[in-house]
Order: C-alpha cells, then structure tokens, then sequence
C-alpha cells in the first residue's frame, strides 16, 4: 500500500469513526418520561413544547451550530440539519413568539446543566452518561 493511499484509509476510518458515535437523549432526573415520540422531541427541541406533562418547564439545553454532537443529534435523533434547527429558533425570537434554547460550550456544561436544573433536556456522547442523569428513549 502507497503511503497516499494508507493516509487515504486512515483519513476515511477517522472520518467513519467520529460519525459513528453514540448520541443520545438525555435529561434531568426529575424528569419521569422514560421514552418519547420523535415528533415530540422535534418539538421540545423547535421550542413549540414548553413544559412537561406535570407542568414543569422544559429547559432544553445545545452545543453549539458548529459541534460534530450537535450536528450529529440533529440529523440522527431530530431528523433535520442543524441549519434547519437554527432557522425554526430564529424565526421565533424575530417573530417575538420564542426563543432559542440555552447553549452551553461543552458535553460537562451541558452534563452538570442537566443534572441540576429541574425539567433540563439535552444531549450527550454515549460515553459521558452517568447516573446524575437519565437517558430518555427516543420511539
């Protein structure tokens, strides 16, 4: 194998590996939901759905646009492009009907955010959970 060609292959492993992480759904403890419809979750995450079923507020928590997480919960768990998730949150705060979600800068931000405030919901690798959060199952 040319050495062009070992970097080719290594360059495409990297690539595969780094997409094929896990991400999952996650939110605070308190939360009781254990599993929810995709569609439901596009509408937590578009802001259209402000709060549990028990009243509490839904605090929904990113990365930001540019974080391979990021990129990765939104087209695998939501379905759409990050873009297409920037454009629906910009509509509503122009529109004066909403805002964006809170956006923390990294996965232990966004961990110990979770963790701690009541009705929290977000994202995080596979390999950063533990039990000061819970993993909601996306149907």
């Amino acid at each position: 194998m040319t050495p062009a060609l070992r970097h080719f292959v290594a360059a495409f492993l990297l690539c595969f590996a780094t997409h094929s992480e896990a991400v999952e759904l996650i939110a605070n403890p308190g939360i009781a939901e254990t599993s929810l419809p995709r569609s439901v979750v596009r509408s937590i995450f578009t802001m259209r759905l402000t709060s549990w079923p028990n009243g509490t507020p839904i605090r929904v928590f990113v990365l930001g646009d540019k974080n391979e997480l990021h990129a990765l919960f939104s087209k695998r768990i939501l379905g759409v492009f990050p873009h297409q998730l920037r454009r629906a949150w910009n509509r509503q705060i122009f529109s004066g009907t909403g805002q964006a979600p809170e956006r923390v800068e990294s996965e232990q931000e966004m961990l110990d955010m979770l963790s701690q405030i009541p009705g929290a919901i977000g994202y995080l690798s596979e390999d950063m959970i533990n039990e000061q959060v819970r993993t909601i199952a996306v149907e």
